[in-house]
């Protein structure tokens, strides 16, 4: 009976044992799956040349459906438009759909757009705190400027300490974040300057009343005024060697998109570069179509004269270099956590593809 007992637990401990391995080496095999699926394929690892992209870009959930491109007609920011104007979406095997959308930032973040360009100066804030948006490439440099009266003693930024600047936007957006990157690059504490929303139509005549005694202005909309001697420029990322090379707007896509789509979002980066590159090469037709299309100001020559001033072809180094002198500066202006790793937080927001 001791022989036989013995022997029946050793055949279960031999049984038990066998069924330990067994679970063992399928839990090991089930992990490596799972480790296996998690590595996907990200933005920056697209080849666009790659023999089997079309293969691996009809595995992803955005491949053959429309694309909405947010654009509101300006000039600085037109590179989306005539992406699809120019068939350069076309030659990606995109499919796109170019419209007006209000408040874009909030449209790219709920999904309901997939892409649009606008201001770093408006969009990094936002991206930062949560919006789901990534910028992945430059759209072009220049387009705003800090204004006086013309015959207003006021010289430089410091002159305007204990005076008031009018933004077109709210506090913490594009025009107040330029006016601030002015001041710090000056060495003019912001904390003594007034800043005042006001009405961009309305801001000429609170200069000469002398409610606000500078204004934020697109240099677009300056131009009339600057012709007739009424206002001039005392600072601007359009003009000024600080500021002229840096990127002023990007291309800002919808993040979820960008990590579940990496293929169509590489393509439709690269059909924004393409289109870019083409603008900057033809400036004068490219003012031509945009009149075609209702975008613009509707005056041929003055868009042709404005688009001179900014320069479409903008690098990646270029871009990644003002976005993290933007994080560092907003970071001191306390726009953004000042707690927050600039390099972490750049690869977060910034998404590029391969040069």
């Amino acid at each position: 009976m001791k022989k036989r007992s013995i022997g029946l637990l050793l055949m279960s401990v031999l049984v038990l044992s066998a069924c330990g391995q067994t679970a063992k080496r399928a839990d090991s095999n089930t992990t490596k799956k799972t480790e296996e699926k998690k590595v996907t394929m990200t933005i920056a690892d697209v080849d666009l040349n790659a023999k089997d992209l079309e293969e691996q870009w009809k595995k992803e959930p955005r491949y053959g459906t429309k694309l909405i491109l947010a654009y509101n007609g300006g000039l600085c920011t037109s590179a989306l438009g005539v992406a699809q104007a120019k068939g350069f979406t076309a030659k990606q095997g995109l499919d796109v759909e170019v419209k007006n959308v209000p408040n874009a930032m909030d449209a790219i973040g709920t999904g309901k757009a997939d892409a649009n360009t606008d201001h770093i100066s408006t969009s990094v804030v936002p991206a930062v705190n949560g919006v789901n948006a990534v910028f992945t490439r430059a759209a072009q440099t220049g387009c705003k400027s800090l204004y006086v009266l013309k015959d207003s003693s006021i010289n430089k930024t410091s002159d305007l300490i204990g005076k008031s600047i009018a933004i077109h936007d709210p506090i913490g957006a594009s025009d107040h974040n330029i006016a601030l990157r002015f001041l710090a690059r000056d060495k003019v504490d912001y904390k003594k300057i007034d800043f005042k929303v006001v009405e961009t139509a309305a801001s000429i005549q609170a200069m000469k009343n002398g409610e606000i005694q500078a204004a934020m202005f697109s240099d677009q909309f300056a131009k009339k005024f600057v012709d007739q001697g009424v206002i001039r420029s005392i600072r601007s990322i359009t003009f000024d060697d600080d500021f002229k090379n840096e990127p002023c707007c990007v291309l800002i896509l919808n993040k979820k998109f960008v990590e579940e789509n990496p293929i169509t979002a590489a393509k439709l980066t690269m059909a924004h570069k393409e289109a870019s590159d083409w603008i900057e090469d033809n400036k004068k037709e490219a003012a031509q179509l945009m009149n075609s299309n209702n975008w613009g100001s509707g005056d041929v020559e003055s868009d042709f004269k404005f688009l001179q001033t900014y320069n479409f072809k903008v690098s990646n180094e270029q871009t990644a270099e003002t976005l993290t002198n933007v994080l560092n500066d907003y970071k001191e202006f306390k726009l953004i956590n000042a707690s927050l790793d600039t390099k972490e937080t750049l690869t977060k927001i910034w998404h590029p593809i391969k040069n």
